[in-house]
């Protein structure tokens, strides 16, 4: 039987152990990588340039090459491109959100804007209010309109005097976000009304509504929350190793489930300064326009980064790396047909492409399959050229000379 055999048939029975009876505890256990190495025919190598630990080199021939399906690749340069994919939830952009709060003890006597998920436009009557206090201020501004009216414009003091009571009038008024427009219409008419009017500070559409008709409301109270949602975000989670290749002004291409087929673009705005300690991600902030208003908070949304890795960069095949835990094996076929291991550093993976930061060179020949069965035909070489040793250094203990037996 030949190496290649042994090792395939070693590999049979440590899957079978996998379903027997538990193997009893290995005289191994505890041990350091480097003592499990010297152990297991890891340590029978030697090391390249870069100290990479390089296994004793594997033959195999080109029957033995069809019977285990071993496909050979080239390392290549090519451009790599890849596409990060997250889901995101819509939201209200904060700074187009306003909560309408109440300035002013009062009364509610009639909801203009009484539903929630009403469009209003900024300047648009909420609601009509009453107060004992509206009522005061409309009448302090009434007398000081008319004190100027009477003052003597000769006594200069007098005037300045009856002015700056009229202007303290209107702006108590003001201050309690009754509009220019009412404070002008009770100087002209010189009537006080019983109620005055509440507007919009901006446009947009009513989120929350937290008034009814007859209510009594307090100064602090929040009676409306609107939002202009002609903008909104889009925020999602991407895994700690993609940040590198999102940030602020990145284009992102959207879909959303409510508009199958429609093409949607936004920009990275934000990427938030923490990482989730447990799921390893980091929010990011996509801005959209929605003059369409399209876009509703609350709607989930896919988010796509299309990013370039690099236009020059050396790849292989995914399939063509081994992964021990500890390092990244690739088995390199040189010139003289022998196949050796060498320990690559990877970077970004793409389109079944991984990019190779070191350890290999531009059209190396390298193992593209069956790399498990490679790896363990250089350990069974390197564990018999390791016994090979020990049996050549062993002392032989010297044999007593035999004696001549003699016929009795």
């Amino acid at each position: 039987m030949n190496k290649l055999s042994a090792s395939i048939g070693t590999l049979a029975m440590l899957f079978a152990a996998c379903g027997g009876e538990p193997a009893e505890e290995s005289p191994m256990e505890g041990m350091t990588a480097e003592e499990h190495a010297m152990h297991t025919g890891g340590g029978g190598g030697t090391t390249d340039s870069t100290g990479a630990l390089i296994r004793n080199p594997v033959h195999v021939t080109p029957d033995q090459e069809r019977a285990l399906g071993i496909v050979y690749t080239m390392a290549r340069r090519t451009s790599l491109e890849r596409t990060i994919r997250t889901v995101g939830q819509i939201h209200a952009a904060e700074p187009n959100v306003a909560d309408v709060t109440l300035k002013v003890d009062g009364f509610v006597e009639r909801l203009m804007v009484a539903s929630t998920g009403e469009a209003v436009r900024a300047g648009q009557p909420l609601l009509e209010l009453y107060g004992p206090k509206l009522v005061a201020a409309q009448e302090e501004l009434l007398t000081a309109r008319r004190l100027v009216s009477r003052v003597d414009s000769s006594s200069q003091e007098a005037w300045e005097n009856a002015n700056q009571m009229l202007e303290a009038a209107r702006r108590r008024l003001a201050y309690w976000d009754i509009t220019s427009e009412q404070i002008d219409r009770i100087e002209q008419t010189g009537e006080v009304t019983k109620t005055l009017t509440l507007v919009s500070p901006f446009t947009g559409i009513v989120l929350e509504k937290k008034v009814l008709d007859g209510q009594r409301v307090m100064a602090g109270m929040k009676l409306y929350q609107i939002a202009d949602l002609t903008e909104v975000w889009i925020e999602g989670e991407v895994f700690e190793q993609d940040l590198q290749h999102v940030g602020v002004g990145w284009p992102a291409h959207i879909e959303v489930a409510a508009y199958p087929g429609q093409h949607i673009m936004g920009r990275v705005s934000f990427v938030y300064p923490t990482v989730d300690h447990a799921t390893r991600t980091n929010r990011v902030r996509v801005t959209v326009a929605n003059r369409s208003l399209r876009l509703k908070p609350g709607m989930f949304a896919t988010l796509f980064f299309d990013v370039m890795i690099g236009d020059d960069v050396l790849v292989v095949p995914t399939e063509a790396i081994l992964a021990t835990g500890e390092r990244d094996l690739v088995f390199v076929r040189e010139s003289d047909g022998m196949l050796y291991s060498r320990e690559v550093v990877l970077g970004s993976r793409a389109g079944g492409l991984v990019q190779v930061l070191s350890g290999l060179d531009e059209g190396a020949t390298v193992v593209g399959s069956a790399n498990f069965l490679m790896d363990a035909e250089s350990r069974l070489a390197s564990a018999g050229a390791m016994a090979g040793m020990d049996h050549a250094t062993e002392d032989v203990p010297p044999q007593p000379p035999m004696e001549h037996q003699h016929d009795q």
